[in-house]
């Protein structure tokens, strides 16, 4: 006699703010669900479903406004997984392993999918970033050269910390990292970096791997970046991954397949 089919009428799958596994509350998941904002951006059709983003006006005057990506369908299928899960919960195990990490993203107010009728919805609402700019933003202005420095500074950090924990953001774009600077006590500069949209994030079996996808992404879209300005990023990173890769490889640089050398992944001089 076969097993049983299985009733997935009921099935859910939260985390709480807390980001640890709460009990299942479809309730609190259908707030959320039927709570409508304003498309920041509208659903797109892929991976055999959609997905889109909207924002939140705040519950009181107070209090940030909140994003909340709604998807349904919207699978990634691996190994564990082969009949596919929400690329939600990807995301906020992402959230989870940064936040371990002491990496910033933005502040996670729920998250959760429910599979009704052999049909999967998600949700992930975050608190949005207050006096922070996306790096796009940053170098569409004309921001300080020691707050600069002090930023390019932080952000190397930032991914050296990422990457040496083995993570890889998936989408390490300019509009994707954001940053929040001012000039402290004593003229210092303070500055804290936040990543966003970690749907693609995941662990790679070789942190140099990591290291080598997000470095070549972040150069080939950095857009009004300087290169003086990358060399001062590479030199900051370098300082940062001392050690973590060994001596037989260098994680800065790929095979250009075209002339047979190495090439940088920033397009600087390779050493």
């Amino acid at each position: 006699m076969g097993a049983p089919a299985l009733d997935d009428s009921r099935l859910s799958l939260f985390l709480s703010p807390s980001l640890s596994s709460a009990p299942p509350d479809p309730a609190e998941f259908e707030r959320w669900w039927h709570r409508q904002g304003v498309w920041v951006e509208a659903p797109n059709l892929r991976r055999h479903g959609e997905s889109g983003v909207q924002i939140l006006a705040p519950r009181a005057p107070a209090q940030a406004p909140l994003y909340c990506k709604r998807q349904t369908g919207h699978l990634y299928r691996s190994l564990r997984h082969p009949f596919g899960r929400p690329t939600i919960l990807r995301e906020l195990q992402a959230y989870r392993a940064l936040a371990r990490l002491g990496v910033g993203t933005p502040r996670l107010i729920y998250g959760g999918a429910r599979r009704q009728n052999g049909q999967w919805r998600a949700l992930l609402v975050t608190e949005a970033l207050q006096g922070f700019v996306s790096l796009e933003q940053w170098y569409a202005s004309r921001a300080d050269a020691a707050l600069t420095r002090a930023m390019l500074q932080e952000l190397a950090s930032t991914l050296a910390r990422l990457h040496r924990a083995g993570w890889q953001h998936g989408c390490c774009y300019p509009k994707h990292i954001f940053v929040k600077a001012r000039i402290g006590e004593s003229e210092t500069p303070r500055v804290e970096i936040a990543l966003i949209d970690l749907e693609k994030s995941r662990r790679r079996l070789w942190a140099s791997n990591a290291t080598r996808h997000d470095l070549d992404q972040l150069s080939r879209h950095r857009g009004n970046m300087p290169e003086a300005d990358l060399a001062v990023f590479d030199q900051a990173y370098r300082l940062n991954v001392q050690g973590i890769f060994g001596s037989s490889i260098d994680p800065f640089h790929r095979l250009d397949l075209d002339t047979g050398t190495r090439a940088s992944v920033f397009g600087l001089p390779g050493r």
